[in-house]
This record gives structure tokens, C-alpha cells and sequence, in this order.
């Protein structure tokens, strides 16, 4: 419910460009893969024409695709006017003015049927089954005979005398033959004869020295008179030459085995006796005349002997009748009668087009039969007028391409051979020059058959089978196999050559397409003229295109490959591109040039992170984008991304060079859009953002994470930007390089963006008020805003190696120099650098606002703890017991990072109000700490103490007290306890404040001698001495002093040395010795040594210091004049019973008191009520070289 609240502040603009667009995507990716329902009959002959045939007898509409075409477009061949055939009147067709001249024709060739009918030849074929009257009655339906003109023809029929046939004999061969010679071969022969004429005989030649003779010859034998009862014998005998019995002997070497030496044997005692020589009988066969059909057959007749059961052989033979009737007027009956039959059969069956495959009913295969045999023709004449007349009738009535498919098998063969004459090659071109528009045009509309179907797969097979076996034969000169009156959709070659086959081909691929295209766009004409409706047309066309190549892919493209070699979808695809490339780029510039631009009007704080930088004040103001046509933009991208599947297909179609494409640079087209998209984009991110902090109520959306609703809505909209960038696939690096740039800057000014409002949010929660105080609690809210600014943190960036910038910058290190690309990648690391250090001081910026509003409470109670440490034991336990709380809620709710940021911040502004405490003591001003408290909320004591000008160094005392408690409670691992250098600075500045004055004096001077260890040059000269501990006893030796500085007019000096320990107070009764004084010398040689005697606890004191002072004796004065001093601290001398003599000297520095500005000296300062403090005060001051310090007022 809360997601859908926040999507309604911009209509879901993301979601729209990101995952609905992706889905959108997918699923228009879905449709394109599925195929097309096929065209309906009526659109698929939209816009057909017909072809006037150039004969002025007769006109007959032709097929077209298209009816745009300035020539005839026309798929079917017209009819040669010369060539138009007698037969076409007997169907009925509109050829009137022909009736006359082909009545007699028809005639003619039926009495010629009904003849060939009445004298049947052959006796196992169709017609004997089927019988005369059946077939009788077919031809005279087929030829549309009345019946007295049928009984009149019959009359004539029977009147003529029986024809007289020839029986055609070949002998082809012979297997497996009984070997008859010693050598174990035979050398075979056949004669052949009638058994009614066996005077009459024929013989082949002799075969020598063979089991498997192959002959190949051809015998006519003239028919008998009674052909029913009549047979044919073939005998196969073995031929034995004349030879004398030596030649005989002579073979007795290649004589094969035992049984064959019994044969020669018996051949040279049979030729020794009687001298003849008798060819032997190998195998007879025998075949009665009826058995042999009408069309003749080809068999394998067994071999046999009277004598022998097993077979002796088998003789392959071919037997066919035939006339004496002239061969070219025979053949043309022959296709005048196969036409008149066939046009009968279809009109009769009703068979649907392209499924007629060449089975005719019984009587028709009967007359056929009898016609070709009886016509003498031969088998290849057979096939020849069979292509001839399919060709012609396929063009109106379309025939089975299988039938072509095989028949071309056939014909092919036979054209091979090169025993065809000229007529009969041209008349097998003049078919297939009718045949191939048929074709042709089956590829053109190959659209209008159903992807995937079986029959259409085999269809398609067939056709391309014809076109490949006809394009491999050689076409003679002659033909002219693409006339332009049929193919009005040709374009000629530049060099005037003739077409190929393949490249009409290629040609019919392109004009289909082309012509499937128009179809498109005239059945999916745009609604109106609005952007959104013109996107929305162009998507439809681009997947109506997609879906096409597809089914091409997957159904056709394999097929055409296989049979033809040619690359079927590639060759769509390059029609298809460049045409949607010329329709789809000026509307989408157009497009891009009509979305409207960013506006902005004054007052905004987001127009600062749109267009102003993370911390720059344009005064841009707020963008106008209300009425920016959002549903066109979300169109405009569809439209990109159904462009991006259409190339991706042209990718796979033409791996090495789909760059020559029109459309592979379809993404600059959308530039302008795309970075129009990104500029509102970032507007309707920082939007959203900031409803989604409005409607975050501040609690972890699960129990395993500690970041709210807020922070995982800012991530949804970087994931849906992210989602439209992987789905743009922007291919050009150098705009994939500034679209990505473009998008990390606006996330980061995102990050900041809801940093900002995420503080704002939590800025009123956790204040507490009571009528006894106000104070600050700790609340999960800050805690989880805290949480909600690192999670969006930590997530920029892998955001960004999301967006693949790594992949950019390599393909730019190999498209450009490789530093340049490094240049480019420094730039975009600065840029994260720079957005992740800006949000990690965010989140320090609002860990500091949340511990300024805990100082007001944590420092009422320090002072009221300083006032009454020793008075109340509770003071202390309120202020732990309110970090203690505080801490613990801050600790649960944060990770580590953070709260150790949080207590780096406590203790830093701890120490900047104690601080100012302390400097507010020393300056004798009110302490600025009402900024942090309202002095009306602390005690009376309290609050006249802050007033008072002064304080006692006991509330600084009870302060340090309450400052090491809170630091022991908080820092219990004691490292590095003081980690701010304010809180180390006021922990020492405490200390000082709470000692007594003695103790401060003490400081005071350790601090000059410290002062002392730092000085490397000295200028006031130099004293040495020698010092040991012996036991409890000091024993010290003044040595010398050096370069002095002169004190008298003379430029001299009268000097000695006194020696005094320090503290003072715990040497109230220690001497303090003094050196003899050595006039007018700057360079003094004093040489005495001095024993101090010391108690065991004026020994063990840790700080003590031996206080040498050096002063020029004055005769004249009341005192005498500060030279300089140094000073020697108890661990600087030996604690050693040896000689002092053998200890090495100490030179010590002499220094003077330059000003007044140590720590412990301005806390002396400020205690203007102790007279001891006055009193070292002045000492000081006369030591100085100058008047320069501090006043007292």
C-alpha cells in the first residue's frame, strides 16, 4: 500500500522505463516469436490484375501479387498463340472462333483412340482389367463426343484393319549363367524366336569367356495374328568354336579343377570321333506375348532345363510394342491426348490446387497406355510430353510440385545424354518457362501458408528441388527463360547479362518481402497523427516484420539453405531493414525533437541538486514537468527496444557484416531522447525520494536489517534506472560513456538528496519536556535515519559496477587510448569518491546534531555534578545514567562504525564545553554554555556559579573527577582513552584548574623546565654543573657558567649561584646554599660543591626539582639583579655512591621567564583572591625582560 502511494507521486514513471518495460518487453519478444496466422483468400488476392495474352483469340486471367507494378506482373505463363492446341475446344474452354479449324482435328485423334482401344495390345496391364466399354465411355466423356457422332466414329474404327505392331526386344544382360567350358566360364549367346514362327529366329552376339554377359541389343520381331495365345522363347546357349584337338590340348593349363578336366576331356574324344562342334544349351525361358503390358516392362526372366532342377542363369530383358507411325506426329497426339485426359480428370476429381500428382483412374492410365505403346513411342518420349503438357495446365490449374520434382528426375536424364534433338529441347524449356513463374510466385506468397506445416515444408522443398535441378542444366541461347511481360517485378542486370535461376531467386525473396511490407503498412494504417499513436503504429510494424523473419528462421530458412544454397532469412532481413530504417527514423527524430524540455521556476531546494551540484546555488528553481508526455516516452523506449530485437536478429543473420546495415545505427536516433529520459528522471528520483522519507515511519522493515522503507525505495529507483540502462544496451561506447556518467552524477545527488531530507526528518524527535526539565532522548528513529543514509551509502558502489562501467572503459581503452580510457575512469572514481565521502559527512553531520541536543543534558548534569560531587552521590549517577541510556540505544540500532563515530563525537563536544568553561574562568566572562543549557533548568548553586566570575579550583577538581568516572565507564578497554585532542587538552586543563596554588606554582615551574629541555641555543649563557644522590644526601657541584649576560655599565657581571629545591613547601627547612660571587667576569669559575641533606620522603618526591638561579650582586641596590636560571629534575641525577668527579657534566641552559602564557600560569593568574598567587605572580613578572603580561583587570 505504502509502495503504491509513493508510485502515485509520478504515475510510476520508473517502474514504467524499468521493470514494466522489460516485461513489456519480453513479452512483445514472446509475440514476434510466434508465427503468423496465414492471410485470408480474399487479402491474399487483394490488388491482383490480369495479363492480356498478345494472341487476339483468347484472354485468360493470370495471378499477381501486387497490382503496383508498371508492367504485367504475372505469375502463369500465357499460351504461345502459334502452339494453341485443338484440345482446348473439347473442354470447353472461350475459344470459339477456333472451333471450326479444330473440329476435324478432334476427329481425328478420337478415331484414333477408339481404334488403339478396340485393338488392345499387351494382356496384363490396366486396360485388359478395366475393359473396353469402360474405357470407351471415359474417352467420350473426356472428349465430349455426343453419341451419334461417338457411334459413327466407332463404326469407322472397327471398319479399319488391326494395326501392325512391332514386339521390341532388348536384351540387357545376363546373371549368374552355368559355366558350360573346362575353363569354368561359358561364352554365352541368345536366340530368340516366336513359338508360332520358330523358322524365324534372332541371335546376339557371343560374349566370351563370362558367367555375367552384358549385350544391349535391341530385335524387333513382328506381331502374330493370335496374340493371346502366341509366346516368345529366348534361349542362351553356350558357344564352341571349331577347334582340332591339338588346339583343344593346348587349353589344358586353364583348365578349373577336376570337373572341368572331364569336360575337356569328353570335347577332345567327342571332336577325335566325329569332328563335330555343337554349341550347348545353357538355359531357356519362356514369356506368353499376353503377359506383356500395353507400356511394356523390364524383367528378370529364371533360366531353365529339362534336365536340371536347379536355375541356370537369369536373363534381364525389356520388352515394349511400337508402330510403324511417324515418331513426331505420334508424340504429338500423344500430349494432345494426355492434355484433353488431364484437364477431364481434374475437372472431375475436383482435386485442390498443387495436389494432382500424376495417379490417373484406370481407364485413363489404360488409353494412355495403349496410345504410347501402339505410337511406338519410347519411355523418355513418354516423360517428355508428360512435362510438356503439366507445365501448361499447372499455370491455371496448379499441379503437385513432387510430380515436376520427380518427372524433371527423368526427363533430366534422358536431356543428358545428348541423343535429344533440338524440338525436343526446346520443347522441354518452353515448359519450363512455363513451370517457373508457378514457382516463383510459390515463394512470393509463401506468406500466405501456415510456419511449420508439414505439407507446406514439403511443398516448399519440392519447388526449390525443381529450381536447383534446373538451374544446373545448360539453357541454350536461344531461350528466353524470363520474358518481361510475365515478370513485371524483374529488374535486369547492369551488364545486360541474362538472369540466372538463383538470382531470380533472389529477386522473388526481395519482391516478396517488399510486397509483404506494403501489405503491413496498408492493413495497419495509424489511427491518428498524435506522437503516441505513431510510435505505437511503427512497433507494430517492427513486430509484424520480426515475426515474419522468425517464421523464416525457423521454418524456411533451413530448407532453403539445404536445396539451394541461398541465405532466405538474410536476404528478408536486408529488405526488411532498410525499409523500417527509412520509416522509422525521421518519425523518432521528430519525436525526440517534440519531447519537451526541462522548465524551471524559483523556489525549489531540489532544482539545487538537479542542476546546481551537490552544494551550488543556481536558482534554477523547480522543473515544470507535469505535463511532459510520459506514456509517448514509455512508447518511444518500446519502439527502441523492439528496434534492439530486430538488429539482434539481423546480428545472427549476418555475423561479419551487419554493420553495413541501415538500422545498426538505430541508438543515435534516440539519443536526445534517452538524455531528455535521465534529466526527468533525476527530478522524479529526488520526488520520490522525499515522499518516501515523508511516509517512512522509521522502523526496520525486517528483524534481520536495521534500515527502514525509505532506504530500500531510494535503492528501487536506482534499480530501475539500472533496469532501463541494461535494457537501452546503448552499443556506442563514447554516449555509453556519457549516459553512464550522467547517470552515476544524478544517483550521487540522489545519496546527498536523501541525506539531507532524512536529517530533516528525524530533526523534532526525541525531545522530552516535563515541568521540571527539557532534555534529549535517543530514539530508534535517529538510529535507523542513521542506518538508512550508510545503506544507501554502501550500495553506490556496486550500483555503479552494475552499470557496467568496467566493460565501458575497456572497450574504450580498445576503441580509443588506453589513456584516455584511464582519464575517463578517474573521472567517474571522483565522482563516487566524491558522493561517498559527501554522504559519510552526512551521516557525521547528523551524528553531531544528535549529540548537540544530548549536551545540553549531559552538561547540566556535569556541573551540578562538579558542585556537589562530595555533597550528593546521586549528581554522578544521573548524567552516567543518561549517556549510559542514550549509549545502549545507540549501540543496539547502529553498526560499529557508526557508533564509534558516535563516541568520538560525545567525547569532541564534551570537550569543547568543558573547554569553554575553562576559558570562560581565565577570561572572566560568563561561560557561553547557555548555548547548550537554559540556565533557569539548573539549581540556584548551580546557576549563581555560572554567573559568578570566578571558580574555585575545587569545581574543576570535582569536574576532572566526573570526567575520568565517565571516561573509565565508557572506555573500559583503556586504549588510547583520550581519542580527542580537545578532550586530552581540557582533561590537563581540569587538572591544572583543580590543584591548590602551591601545586600550581609547582606546575609551573615543571613547565619551565620542560621549557628548559626544548632550548638548543642558548642565549643567556650556559651553567655546568655535576649532581648525584648519595643515599638521602644531595651532593651538587657549581662548576662554571659561560657567556653570561652582562648586567653592569662596565658590560660585566657580578655573579653567583643559589640553589634552592622545589617544591618549595616541602623544603621548608632545606638550606639553600649559595655560591661566592665573582666580579666582572662573564665567564665565572666557581667551582664549589654543596651537600643538602634530605629526609627519605623529601627523596621519593616524584617531581622534585633543584632550582640553580643566578643574580649579579648589586652594592648599591636593595636587591639584587635576575640574571637567569635553570633547572635540574631529581630523575636528571644519579643516585650513585661513586666519586662526583667521575659523573659527566650537566649544561644547563639559563632562561628567563619570556611571558605568562603557560597553562599553569594563567590558571595562577586567575586566582586573584590567593595571596600566594599574587605574590608568585610578581616574583615572575620582575624576571621578565620586559613589562609584557597579562594585565590583571
Amino acid at each position: 500500500m505504502r509502495g503504491a502511494r509513493i508510485q502515485e507521486v509520478d504515475d510510476s514513471f520508473f517502474e514504467k522505463f524499468g521493470s514494466i518495460l522489460k516485461q513489456a518487453s519480453q513479452k512483445a519478444a514472446l509475440e514476434e516469436s510466434t508465427p503468423l496466422a496465414p492471410l485470408k483468400e480474399e487479402e491474399e488476392q487483394d490488388g491482383e490484375k490480369s495479363a492480356t495474352e498478345v494472341s487476339e483469340s483468347r484472354s485468360v486471367t493470370r495471378d499477381s501479387d501486387s497490382g503496383n507494378e508498371t508492367l504485367i506482373d504475372t505469375d502463369s505463363e500465357p499460351e504461345d498463340p502459334e502452339k494453341v492446341d485443338f484440345y482446348v475446344e473439347a473442354v470447353g474452354w472461350n475459344l470459339m472462333n477456333l472451333r471450326y479449324y479444330y473440329d476435324s482435328s478432334v476427329d481425328e485423334l478420337y478415331l484414333e483412340v477408339l481404334y488403339e482401344i478396340l485393338h488392345n495390345v499387351g494382356g496384363c496391364d490396366v486396360g485388359c482389367e478395366v475393359g473396353q466399354h469402360a474405357m470407351l465411355g471415359y474417352v467420350q466423356e473426356a472428349f465430349k463426343i455426343s453419341n451419334d457422332k461417338h457411334i459413327e466414329l466407332l463404326t469407322q474404327a472397327e471398319a479399319k484393319e488391326p494395326p501392325e505392331l512391332m514386339l521390341n526386344v532388348e536384351v540387357v544382360e545376363g546373371k549368374d549363367l552355368v559355366p558350360k567350358d573346362p575353363t569354368g566360364l561359358s561364352d554365352p549367346f541368345v536366340t530368340i524366336y516366336l513359338m508360332s514362327n520358330t523358322a524365324h529366329r534372332y541371335n546376339t552376339s557371343v560374349k566370351s569367356g563370362t558367367l555375367n554377359p552384358v549385350w544391349e541389343e535391341h530385335f524387333s520381331l513382328p506381331m502374330p495374328g493370335n496374340l493371346q495365345e502366341d509366346s516368345l522363347c529366348l534361349e542362351v546357349w553356350d558357344f564352341d568354336p571349331a577347334e582340332t584337338v591339338k588346339e583343344k590340348m593346348t587349353k589344358i593349363f586353364e583348365v578349373k579343377g577336376v570337373k572341368g578336366l572331364r569336360k575337356l576331356m569328353k570335347e577332345i574324344a567327342i571332336t577325335a570321333s566325329t569332328g563335330k562342334h555343337d554349341n550347348e544349351l545353357i538355359g531357356t525361358a519362356n514369356i506368353p506375348l499376353k503377359s506383356i503390358p500395353a507400356g511394356g516392362m523390364t524383367t528378370y526372366l529364371n533360366l531353365n532345363k529339362k534336365s536340371k532342377l536347379r536355375r541356370q542363369g537369369v536373363l534381364k530383358t525389356r520388352f515394349t510394342f511400337s508402330s510403324e507411325k511417324n515418331s513426331q506426329v505420334a508424340a504429338q497426339e500423344h500430349r494432345h491426348l494426355l492434355r484433353i485426359l488431364l484437364l477431364h480428370e481434374l475437372e472431375s476429381s475436383k482435386v485442390a490446387p498443387y495436389w494432382w500428382c500424376g495417379n490417373f483412374s484406370a481407364p485413363a492410365e489404360g488409353i494412355l497406355t495403349q496410345h504410347a505403346a501402339q505410337s511406338g513411342l519410347s519411355q523418355s518420349d513418354n516423360y517428355l510430353a508428360q512435362w510438356s503438357v503439366y507445365c501448361a495446365v499447372t499455370t491455371d490449374h496448379p499441379l503437385s510440385f513432387a510430380l515436376f520434382n520427380g518427372l524433371l528426375d527423368k526427363v533430366t536424364k534422358h536431356l543428358q545424354s545428348g541423343l535429344v534433338n533440338e524440338e525436343d529441347v526446346k520443347l522441354f524449356w518452353d515448359g519450363a518457362k512455363k513451370l517457373l513463374p508457378t514457382c516463383y510466385s510459390h515463394i512470393r506468397k509463401l506468406r500466405k501458408k501456415t510456419a511449420g506445416d508439414k505439407t507446406v515444408l514439403k511443398t516448399l522443398r519440392e519447388v526449390l528441388n525443381v529450381l536447383y535441378k534446373l538451374s544446373i542444366l545448360d539453357l541454350p541461347e536461344s531461350i528466353e527463360l524470363f520474358p518481361v511481360n510475365l515478370y513485371g517485378w524483374l529488374r535486369d542486370k547492369d551488364d545486360g547479362t541474362k538472369l540466372s535461376i538463383l538470382e531470380v531467386l533472389n529477386q522473388a525473396v526481395i519482391q516478396g518481402a517488399s510486397d509483404w511490407f506494403v501489405h503491413i503498412l496498408d492493413n495497419n494504417e495509424c489511427k491518428d497523427k498524435t506522437d503516441e499513436s505513431r510510435l505505437q503504429h511503427l512497433i507494430r510494424v517492427i513486430q509484424l516484420v520480426r515475426s515474419d523473419l522468425q517464421r523464416a528462421v525457423e521454418y524456411f530458412d533451413r530448407v532453403f539453405v539445404e536445396v539451394m544454397s541461398f541465405p532466405y532469412s538474410k536476404a528478408l532481413y536486408g529488405v526488411y531493414e532498410d525499409k523500417i530504417a527509412s520509416l522509422v527514423e525521421p518519425e523518432v527524430t521528430q519525436v525526440c525533437k517534440n519531447l519537451k524540455r526541462l522548465r524551471y521556476s524559483e523556489g525549489s531546494t531540489n532544482s539545487v541538486y538537479l542542476a546546481g551540484g551537490l552544494n551550488g546555488d543556481t536558482g534554477l528553481g523547480t522543473p515544470e514537468v507535469g505535463m511532459e508526455p510520459l506514456a509517448m516516452g514509455t512508447t518511444l523506449f518500446e519502439l527502441y527496444l523492439a528496434l534492439q530485437r530486430f538488429l539482434t536478429l539481423g546480428q545472427g543473420l549476418n555475423e561479419t557484416e551487419w554493420h553495413i546495415y541501415s538500422i545498426s545505427k538505430f541508438h543515435s536516433w534516440f539519443f536526445g531522447g534517452v538524455a531528455q529520459w535521465l534529466d526527468i528522471a533525476a527530478y522524479k528520483a529526488l520526488t520520490r525520494i522525499e515522499k518516501a522519507v515523508e511516509l517512512d515511519n522509521l522502523v526496520p522493515v525486517d528483524t534481520n536489517v536495521k534500515y527502514s522503507s525509505s532506504g530500500v525505495d531510494t535503492l528501487a529507483i536506482f534499480y530501475q534506472i539500472k533496469i532501463f540502462w541494461q535494457q537501452l544496451a546503448w552499443p556506442d561506447v563514447e554516449g555509453c560513456y556519457t549516459f553512464v556518467a550522467k547517470i552515476v552524477d544524478d544517483i550521487c545527488r540522489c545519496c546527498v538528496f536523501y541525506s539531507d531530507r532524512m536529517a530533516t526528518r528525524v530533526g523534532t524527535v526525541g525531545t522530552v519536556s516535563t515541568v521540571y526539565e527539557e532534555r534529549f532522548e535517543v530514539t530508534t528513529e535517529w538510529c535507523v535515519a542513521i542506518n538508512n543514509i550508510d545503506y544507501v551509502r554502501q550500495s553506490l558502489q556496486p550500483f555503479v559496477q552494475e552499470l557496467g562501467m568496467d566493460e565501458i572503459i575497456q572497450k574504450m581503452c580498445e576503441t580509443r587510448s588506453p589513456l584516455e580510457a584511464q582519464r575517463c575512469k578517474e573521472t567517474l572514481q571522483n565522482v563516487i569518491a566524491n558522493a561517498i565521502d559527501t554522504v559519510k559527512n552526512k551521516i557525521v553531520d547528523l551524528l553531531e546534531v544528535m549529540i548537540k541536543k544530548m549536551m545540553p543534558s549531559i552538561t547540566r548534569f556535569l556541573i551540578e555534578g562538579a558542585e556537589l560531587l562530595h555533597q550528593d552521590c546521586s549528581s554522578m549517577d544521573r548524567v552516567m545514567r543518561y549517556l549510559e541510556a542514550n549509549l545502549d540505544t545507540l549501540y543496539q540500532h547502529l553498526n560499529n562504525e557508526n557508533f564509534s563515530r558516535t563516541l568520538d563525537i560525545v567525547w569532541e563536544q564534551l570537550g569543547e564545553v568543558l573547554y569553554e568553561l575553562i576559558q570562560a574562568n581565565l577570561e572572566h566572562r560568563k561561560a557561553k554554555i547557555t548555548r547548550y543549557i537554559d540556565p533557569r533548568r539548573l539549581t540556584k548553586s548551580v546557576a549563581a556559579n555560572l554567573d559568578s566570575k570566578r571558580r574555585p579550583p575545587s569545581f574543576f577538581s570535582n569536574l576532572h573527577e566526573c570526567l575520568k568516572i565517565m571516561v573509565r565507564s565508557f572506555r573500559q578497554d583503556n586504549k588510547d582513552i583520550y581519542t580527542s585532542d580537545t578532550l586530552k587538552r581540557v582533561e590537563y586543563l581540569l587538572k591544572i584548574h583543580g590543584m591548590e596554588t602551591r601545586e600550581l606554582i609547582h606546575q609551573y615551574h615543571l613547565e619551565r623546565w620542560q621549557e628548559q629541555q626544548a632550548i638548543s641555543e642558548p642565549k643567556m649563557g650556559l651553567l655546568t654543573v655535576r649532581a648525584q644522590f648519595i643515599e638521602n644526601n644531595l651532593k651538587i657541584e657549581i662548576m662554571n657558567a659561560r657567556n653570561l649576560m652582562a648586567t653592569d655599565s662596565n658590560g660585566l657581571c657580578d655573579s653567583y649561584v643559589r640553589v634552592g629545591l622545589l617544591p618549595e613547601d616541602s623544603f621548608v627547612n632545606v638550606e639553600k646554599p649559595k655560591t661566592q660571587t665573582h666580579s666582572k667576569n662573564l665567564f665565572p669559575l666557581y667551582d664549589e660543591m654543596f651537600l643538602i641533606q634530605l629526609t627519605p620522603d623529601q627523596r621519593r618526591i616524584q617531581d622534585g626539582l633543584i632550582h640553580l638561579v643566578i643574580k649579579d650582586k648589586d652594592m648599591f641596590s636593595v636587591s639584587n639583579t635576575f640574571v637567569g636560571e635553570a633547572y635540574l629534575h631529581f630523575s636528571e641525577v644519579p643516585d650513585t655512591p661513586a666519586p662526583i668527579s667521575s659523573l659527566p657534566q650537566q649544561h644547563l641552559p639559563l632562561s628567563r621567564p619570556a611571558n605568562i602564557d603557560g597553562d599553569a600560569m594563567k590558571a595562577i593568574e586567575s586566582r586573584q583572591g590567593d595571596k600566594q598567587a599574587r605574590e608568585f605572580l610578581k616574583k615572575q613578572r620582575q624576571k621578565m625582560p620586559t613589562k609584557q603580561f597579562f594585565s590583571l583587570g
